[in-house]
Protein backbone atom coordinates (compact mmCIF):
# COMPACT_ATOMS: atom_id res chain seq x y z
CA UNK A 1 0.00 0.00 0.00
CA UNK A 2 1.23 3.22 -1.09
CA UNK A 3 0.10 6.63 0.37
CA UNK A 4 0.97 10.73 0.00
CA UNK A 5 -0.01 12.75 2.98
CA UNK A 6 -0.65 16.12 1.74
CA UNK A 7 1.76 19.15 4.32
CA UNK A 8 -0.42 19.87 7.20
CA UNK A 9 1.39 23.20 8.11
CA UNK A 10 -1.56 25.18 10.31
CA UNK A 11 -1.99 22.20 12.54
CA UNK A 12 -3.77 23.37 15.94
CA UNK A 13 -3.22 22.07 18.96
CA UNK A 14 -6.28 21.26 21.41
CA UNK A 15 -6.93 23.17 24.29
CA UNK A 16 -6.68 21.67 27.72
CA UNK A 17 -9.60 21.57 29.53
CA UNK A 18 -8.46 20.42 32.63
CA UNK A 19 -7.96 22.51 35.82
CA UNK A 20 -5.53 22.11 38.30
CA UNK A 21 -5.41 24.18 41.21
CA UNK A 22 -2.87 25.47 42.78
CA UNK A 23 -0.65 26.32 39.48
CA UNK A 24 2.47 24.89 41.54
CA UNK A 25 0.98 21.48 41.74
CA UNK A 26 1.04 20.88 38.08
CA UNK A 27 4.24 22.00 37.44
CA UNK A 28 5.36 19.73 40.38
CA UNK A 29 3.88 16.30 38.77
CA UNK A 30 5.40 17.66 35.19
CA UNK A 31 8.55 17.92 36.61
CA UNK A 32 8.23 14.44 38.62
CA UNK A 33 6.71 12.49 35.87
CA UNK A 34 9.48 13.95 32.98
CA UNK A 35 11.79 11.11 31.40
CA UNK A 36 15.15 11.15 32.37
CA UNK A 37 16.46 10.79 28.74
CA UNK A 38 19.93 10.69 29.56
CA UNK A 39 20.01 7.85 32.27
CA UNK A 40 17.40 6.09 29.47
CA UNK A 41 19.72 6.21 26.63
CA UNK A 42 22.77 5.51 28.68
CA UNK A 43 20.79 2.19 29.84
CA UNK A 44 19.93 1.66 26.10
CA UNK A 45 23.42 2.09 24.52
CA UNK A 46 24.17 -0.72 27.41
CA UNK A 47 21.68 -2.87 25.76
CA UNK A 48 22.35 -2.02 22.35
CA UNK A 49 26.02 -3.09 23.13
CA UNK A 50 25.22 -6.19 24.52
CA UNK A 51 24.88 -9.36 22.62
CA UNK A 52 25.78 -9.01 18.97
CA UNK A 53 23.28 -6.37 17.07
CA UNK A 54 25.26 -7.21 13.94
CA UNK A 55 24.17 -10.74 13.31
CA UNK A 56 20.61 -9.76 13.62
CA UNK A 57 21.28 -6.15 11.90
CA UNK A 58 22.74 -7.97 8.07
CA UNK A 59 19.23 -10.30 8.28
CA UNK A 60 17.93 -6.94 7.29
CA UNK A 61 19.99 -5.76 4.42
CA UNK A 62 17.84 -5.86 1.54
CA UNK A 63 15.37 -3.09 3.78
CA UNK A 64 18.52 -0.13 3.26
CA UNK A 65 18.55 -1.02 -0.29
CA UNK A 66 14.85 -0.52 -1.12
CA UNK A 67 14.83 2.81 1.12
CA UNK A 68 17.83 3.49 -1.39
CA UNK A 69 16.26 2.90 -4.24
CA UNK A 70 13.37 5.07 -2.99
CA UNK A 71 15.13 8.02 -2.65
CA UNK A 72 16.31 8.07 -6.33
CA UNK A 73 19.96 9.36 -4.89
CA UNK A 74 22.03 11.47 -7.63
CA UNK A 75 25.51 9.93 -7.08
CA UNK A 76 27.57 13.01 -5.28
CA UNK A 77 24.76 13.41 -2.95
CA UNK A 78 25.25 13.83 0.93
CA UNK A 79 24.06 11.15 3.35
CA UNK A 80 23.65 10.89 6.68
CA UNK A 81 22.41 7.73 8.43
CA UNK A 82 21.33 8.29 11.63
CA UNK A 83 21.63 5.24 14.36
CA UNK A 84 23.03 3.45 11.34
CA UNK A 85 23.77 0.43 13.34
CA UNK A 86 26.26 -1.81 11.26
CA UNK A 87 25.48 0.07 8.13
CA UNK A 88 22.75 -1.65 6.69
CA UNK A 89 21.33 2.30 5.01
CA UNK A 90 25.33 3.04 4.94
CA UNK A 91 26.56 0.78 2.82
CA UNK A 92 22.59 0.99 0.20
CA UNK A 93 23.81 5.12 -0.24
CA UNK A 94 27.53 4.20 -0.89
CA UNK A 95 26.66 0.98 -3.44
CA UNK A 96 25.31 4.12 -5.14
CA UNK A 97 27.95 6.53 -5.03
CA UNK A 98 26.71 8.94 -2.40
CA UNK A 99 29.09 10.61 -0.09
CA UNK A 100 27.69 8.88 3.59
CA UNK A 101 28.24 9.72 6.94
CA UNK A 102 27.12 6.92 8.95
CA UNK A 103 26.21 7.42 12.79
CA UNK A 104 25.36 5.63 15.70
CA UNK A 105 25.74 6.16 19.85
CA UNK A 106 27.05 2.28 19.96
CA UNK A 107 30.65 2.47 19.00
CA UNK A 108 30.82 -1.12 18.75
CA UNK A 109 28.03 -0.76 15.94
CA UNK A 110 30.24 1.89 13.89
CA UNK A 111 32.89 -0.50 14.07
CA UNK A 112 31.28 -3.65 12.56
CA UNK A 113 29.76 -0.54 10.01
CA UNK A 114 33.56 0.42 9.25
CA UNK A 115 34.51 -3.11 8.50
CA UNK A 116 31.46 -3.78 6.38
CA UNK A 117 32.58 -0.45 4.50
CA UNK A 118 36.40 -1.53 4.19
CA UNK A 119 35.79 -4.75 2.73
CA UNK A 120 33.62 -2.96 0.16
CA UNK A 121 36.16 -0.13 -0.53
CA UNK A 122 33.53 2.07 0.19
CA UNK A 123 34.35 5.67 1.35
CA UNK A 124 32.41 6.05 3.92
CA UNK A 125 32.61 8.62 6.98
CA UNK A 126 31.90 7.04 10.51
CA UNK A 127 31.30 9.57 13.67
CA UNK A 128 29.87 9.02 17.22
CA UNK A 129 26.57 10.68 17.60
CA UNK A 130 23.48 11.16 19.46
CA UNK A 131 20.29 11.56 16.86
CA UNK A 132 18.68 13.60 19.61
CA UNK A 133 21.44 16.13 19.68
CA UNK A 134 22.77 16.02 16.09
CA UNK A 135 26.42 17.71 15.70
CA UNK A 136 26.02 18.73 12.28
CA UNK A 137 25.08 22.41 11.18
CA UNK A 138 21.44 22.94 9.85
CA UNK A 139 20.28 22.17 5.92
CA UNK A 140 23.89 19.91 5.79
CA UNK A 141 22.72 16.63 3.57
CA UNK A 142 21.07 16.15 0.11
CA UNK A 143 19.23 12.97 2.49
CA UNK A 144 18.96 12.18 5.82
CA UNK A 145 17.82 8.05 6.80
CA UNK A 146 18.09 5.45 9.02
CA UNK A 147 16.70 2.12 8.90
CA UNK A 148 15.24 0.81 12.48
CA UNK A 149 17.32 3.00 14.41
CA UNK A 150 16.58 6.16 14.85
CA UNK A 151 12.86 5.05 15.87
CA UNK A 152 14.39 3.78 19.19
CA UNK A 153 15.64 7.16 20.53
CA UNK A 154 13.58 7.97 23.51
CA UNK A 155 13.00 11.64 22.92
CA UNK A 156 10.82 11.28 20.33
CA UNK A 157 10.02 14.55 19.39
CA UNK A 158 13.88 16.02 19.55
CA UNK A 159 15.00 13.41 16.94
CA UNK A 160 12.26 13.94 14.21
CA UNK A 161 13.13 17.51 15.21
CA UNK A 162 16.81 17.02 14.49
CA UNK A 163 16.40 15.41 11.06
CA UNK A 164 14.72 17.65 9.93
CA UNK A 165 17.04 20.36 11.11
CA UNK A 166 19.82 18.97 9.29
CA UNK A 167 18.06 18.60 5.80
CA UNK A 168 18.56 20.98 3.23
CA UNK A 169 15.15 22.53 1.73
CA UNK A 170 14.37 20.56 -1.68
CA UNK A 171 16.34 17.39 0.35
CA UNK A 172 14.46 13.90 1.84
CA UNK A 173 14.13 12.19 5.06
CA UNK A 174 13.91 8.68 3.96
CA UNK A 175 13.05 5.84 7.05
CA UNK A 176 12.39 2.51 7.11
CA UNK A 177 10.23 1.66 10.91
CA UNK A 178 8.04 -1.27 12.09
CA UNK A 179 4.47 -0.17 11.88
CA UNK A 180 2.40 -0.72 15.66
CA UNK A 181 0.62 -3.74 13.48
CA UNK A 182 3.89 -5.53 12.97
CA UNK A 183 5.26 -8.56 13.99
CA UNK A 184 7.94 -6.48 15.59
CA UNK A 185 5.80 -4.00 17.02
CA UNK A 186 3.82 -6.71 18.80
CA UNK A 187 7.09 -8.03 20.23
CA UNK A 188 8.10 -4.86 21.54
CA UNK A 189 4.41 -4.87 23.47
CA UNK A 190 5.33 -8.29 24.57
CA UNK A 191 8.76 -7.67 25.93
CA UNK A 192 7.04 -4.38 28.11
CA UNK A 193 4.36 -7.19 29.72
CA UNK A 194 7.07 -8.57 31.38
CA UNK A 195 10.18 -5.69 31.71
CA UNK A 196 7.91 -2.42 31.59
CA UNK A 197 9.70 0.74 29.62
CA UNK A 198 10.66 4.03 31.52
CA UNK A 199 7.88 5.90 32.36
CA UNK A 200 7.07 8.64 29.80
CA UNK A 201 8.82 6.71 26.80
CA UNK A 202 6.50 6.01 23.97
CA UNK A 203 6.59 3.27 21.81
CA UNK A 204 9.17 3.42 19.01
CA UNK A 205 6.13 1.55 16.52
CA UNK A 206 5.18 5.35 16.68
CA UNK A 207 7.29 5.83 13.80
CA UNK A 208 6.02 3.75 11.59
CA UNK A 209 2.38 5.28 12.07
CA UNK A 210 0.70 7.79 9.56
CA UNK A 211 -0.89 9.74 11.79
CA UNK A 212 2.50 10.45 14.10
CA UNK A 213 4.36 10.89 10.69
CA UNK A 214 2.24 13.24 9.77
CA UNK A 215 1.77 15.03 12.95
CA UNK A 216 6.23 15.40 13.17
CA UNK A 217 7.39 15.93 9.90
CA UNK A 218 4.07 17.48 8.02
CA UNK A 219 5.09 20.86 9.00
CA UNK A 220 8.31 21.59 7.12
CA UNK A 221 7.36 18.62 4.13
CA UNK A 222 6.59 19.74 0.52
CA UNK A 223 5.78 16.05 0.32
CA UNK A 224 5.28 12.96 2.45
CA UNK A 225 5.34 8.99 0.79
CA UNK A 226 4.45 6.08 3.26
CA UNK A 227 4.53 2.11 1.03
CA UNK A 228 3.54 -0.27 3.92
CA UNK A 229 6.12 -3.31 3.14
CA UNK A 230 6.95 -6.49 4.79
CA UNK A 231 9.94 -7.99 5.47
CA UNK A 232 9.73 -11.85 6.41
CA UNK A 233 11.90 -13.14 9.29
CA UNK A 234 12.84 -16.34 8.02
CA UNK A 235 14.36 -19.13 10.73
CA UNK A 236 14.91 -22.63 11.40
CA UNK A 237 11.62 -23.14 14.08
CA UNK A 238 10.27 -20.34 16.23
CA UNK A 239 12.86 -21.77 19.28
CA UNK A 240 15.85 -21.00 16.54
CA UNK A 241 14.62 -17.23 16.49
CA UNK A 242 13.70 -17.13 20.64
CA UNK A 243 17.05 -18.36 21.41
CA UNK A 244 19.34 -16.51 18.61
CA UNK A 245 17.63 -12.99 19.44
CA UNK A 246 17.82 -14.01 23.29
CA UNK A 247 21.44 -14.62 22.11
CA UNK A 248 22.52 -11.43 20.00
CA UNK A 249 19.32 -8.71 19.88
CA UNK A 250 19.91 -6.47 22.59
CA UNK A 251 16.84 -5.34 24.12
CA UNK A 252 15.51 -8.95 24.34
CA UNK A 253 18.97 -10.10 25.90
CA UNK A 254 18.70 -7.43 28.55
CA UNK A 255 14.96 -8.60 28.49
CA UNK A 256 15.50 -12.14 29.59
CA UNK A 257 18.47 -10.86 32.03
CA UNK A 258 16.10 -8.91 34.02
CA UNK A 259 14.03 -12.01 34.92
CA UNK A 260 14.25 -14.97 37.29
CA UNK A 261 13.91 -18.12 36.42
CA UNK A 262 10.13 -18.58 35.81
CA UNK A 263 9.85 -14.98 34.53
CA UNK A 264 12.42 -15.90 31.84
CA UNK A 265 10.20 -19.59 31.09
CA UNK A 266 7.16 -17.00 30.62
CA UNK A 267 8.52 -14.55 28.63
CA UNK A 268 9.60 -17.55 26.22
CA UNK A 269 6.09 -18.79 25.93
CA UNK A 270 4.50 -15.80 25.26
CA UNK A 271 7.05 -14.62 22.58
CA UNK A 272 6.34 -18.23 21.08
CA UNK A 273 3.08 -17.22 20.98
CA UNK A 274 3.41 -14.28 19.38
CA UNK A 275 5.48 -16.11 16.82
CA UNK A 276 2.51 -18.05 16.54
CA UNK A 277 0.25 -15.48 15.30
CA UNK A 278 2.66 -14.19 12.45
CA UNK A 279 3.77 -17.59 11.46
CA UNK A 280 3.04 -17.96 7.68
CA UNK A 281 5.18 -21.23 7.57
CA UNK A 282 3.28 -24.64 7.50
CA UNK A 283 6.82 -26.77 7.90
CA UNK A 284 7.81 -26.29 11.23
CA UNK A 285 10.17 -23.39 10.35
CA UNK A 286 9.62 -19.73 10.45
CA UNK A 287 8.57 -17.54 8.09
CA UNK A 288 6.71 -14.01 10.02
CA UNK A 289 6.30 -11.47 7.21
CA UNK A 290 6.65 -8.34 9.47
CA UNK A 291 5.32 -5.29 8.25
CA UNK A 292 7.25 -1.88 8.07
CA UNK A 293 6.68 1.84 7.12
CA UNK A 294 9.09 3.17 4.14
CA UNK A 295 9.25 6.58 4.36
CA UNK A 296 10.46 9.55 1.92
CA UNK A 297 9.87 12.77 3.43
CA UNK A 298 10.49 15.75 0.79
CA UNK A 299 11.34 19.14 2.97
CA UNK A 300 10.30 22.06 1.67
Amino acid sequence: MSQQIAPNPLRLLAAQTQTVKPKETKMTAMTQTAPDYTAIKTKQNAAWSSGDYAKIGVTLQITGEELAEATDPTPGASVLDVAGGNGNATLAFARRWCNVTSTDYVESLLDGGRVRAEAEALNVSFQKADAEALPFEDASFDIVTSTFGVMFAPNQNKAASELTRVCRSGGKIAMANWTPESFIGALFKTLGRHVPPPAGVQSPANWGATSWVQEHFSAEAASISMKMRNFNFRYPSPRHFVDFFRTYYGPVHKAFLALDAAGQAQLEADILATIDRFNVATDGTMIVPSEYAQIVIEKR
